[in-house]
């Protein structure tokens, strides 16, 4: 049996950008492998050891590294590993870059034993997303909500704004990674209020606060619980008399966010709402995630929590986490590499389904709208809920009534009386939505 030891580093924060966090096997990777060979169990178990000595001190040099300086003087800082195994020489010295994204060794021991979950999991728990967590984990008793307010805004400073469309995309989505050093606790679900610079023409006074659902997991895309990220689309105004966008008339805050740039201020209030919780005590809970545009953000954090953080919740989850995304082409597809990496790894307890209304048609023959996907499996879905699922809702409010006809047509079809199969499912807190 044969396995390989990657040794992984990040040059810059920019390492740790969603795209890149997807495809850390591909883009991150350093030059070389060292093969270890064992010829038995107890061989094995020892490599083992070694291996995970090696992943915390990777761990803790990339944790130091994040708080010491610029990425550029970190990145020249580098670390010898190592280690040797008794009367074999499986393991050999390598010089491992550090550069400025913490949570780096937790990244090389999710793709480290891709396959062998034994092997995965003695490595991976070297670090572990576990120091914001409640306790129980999934006890919602102290939820932050409303620490920061509009008279008192918490300041923020932006690390990264990067475009995540494809240039056929209908209008531009920005992923923004702000930094909040810790002091602004949040959980999965919950929203960010961003209150943008300036006043407003018509009375002077200051803008107010736009609410965005938070797109990462409580530790951030860094996993050091010190940053947040949006997900936010460029808003702005077609004008049919001039042919052209109308400046005038574009968002204030959203075309803010995508105009920041690394170090940017921005003031923010939240965290707000609890509607969009996912209920954590009972690990074979399914989840089915409906979403439209930036409508995904708060899945992202549902899914690095449940899949690609080494958390309490992720390593009891047994259920089924079902994401429907909607847009209207391949190239306005949100973090479909994220997707794709936990579909691959986890093919039992994640599903993944896209309607690409300018792509698809559905069964009328019609353009293919989030309702229409969703119908397709009304059948597997409704079981669900049967059974204890919860649904979400997160996107343009325009999406719900189509979603509505749609479940009462399948009422309909099944003898079910919709208002009080509706009325249930809020009882029981099955049914979350959250739009705008």
């Amino acid at each position: 049996m044969k396995l390989s030891l990657l040794l992984i580093s990040a040059a810059s924060v920019n390492a740790f950008t969603p795209s890149s966090l997807s495809n850390v096997n591909v883009n991150a990777r350093t030059a070389s492998s060292t093969e270890l060979s064992m010829a038995n169990g107890e061989k094995r178990k020892a490599t083992m050891k070694v291996l995970k000595k090696a992943a915390k001190s990777a761990a803790a040099i990339a944790f130091a590294g994040a708080a010491v300086g610029t990425p550029a003087a970190m990145a020249k800082k580098t670390v010898e590993v190592v280690e040797t195994v008794e009367k074999a020489s499986v393991l050999t010295t390598k010089v491992l870059p550090i550069g400025a994204a913490a949570g780096a060794a937790f990244v090389a021991s999710k793709t480290l034993f891709k396959g062998d979950s034994a092997a995965s999991d003695d490595v991976a728990g070297a670090v572990k997303q576990d120091f914001l967590e409640a306790t129980p984990y999934w006890n919602q008793d102290d939820v932050p909500v409303n620490v920061y307010k509009n008279k008192a805004p918490f300041t923020g400073k932006v690390v990264s704004t990067k475009r995540i469309v494809g240039p056929k995309a209908t209008g531009e989505t920005c992923h923004i990674i702000i930094d909040h050093n810790g002091d602004f606790p949040y959980w999965e679900g919950q929203s960010w209020g961003v209150i943008p610079p300036g006043n407003r023409e018509k009375d002077g006074k200051p803008h107010s606060v736009r609410l965005y659902s938070i797109a990462s997991s409580r530790y951030g895309d860094d996993m050091t619980g010190k940053t947040g990220s949006l997900c936010v689309r460029r808003a702005t105004y077609w004008c049919p008399e001039l042919q052209a966008e109308d400046p005038a008339k574009k968002g204030i805050c959203s075309n803010f966010l995508c105009d920041t740039q690394p170090g940017d201020e921005i003031m923010m209030t939240g965290p707000a709402g609890k509607v969009m919780l996912m209920p954590e005590k009972d690990p074979e809970t399914d989840y089915i995630m409906v979403a439209t545009g930036t409508g995904i953000a708060p899945y992202r954090g549902f899914v690095r929590r449940l899949f690609t953080e080494n958390t309490p919740a992720g390593e009891a989850y047994k259920g089924t986490a079902w994401l429907f995304l909607g847009v209207a082409n391949s190239d306005a597809l949100l973090y479909d590499d994220e997707w794709q990496t936990v579909l691959k790894e986890y093919p039992n307890n994640f599903k993944l389904d896209y309607a690409l209304s300018r792509e698809q048609n559905n069964k009328k023959g019609g353009k293919m709208y989030i309702q229409d996907k969703v119908e397709e499996y009304a059948d597997e879905i409704f079981n669900k809920l049967d059974n204890g699922a919860h649904i979400y809702f997160c996107g343009l409010k325009g999406m719900m009534p189509g979603i509505q006809d749609m479940l009462k047509t399948v009422c309909a079809v099944k003898e079910i009386d919709f208002d009080e199969w509706l009325k249930g499912l809020k009882k029981n807190k099955q049914w979350h939505v959250e739009v705008y």
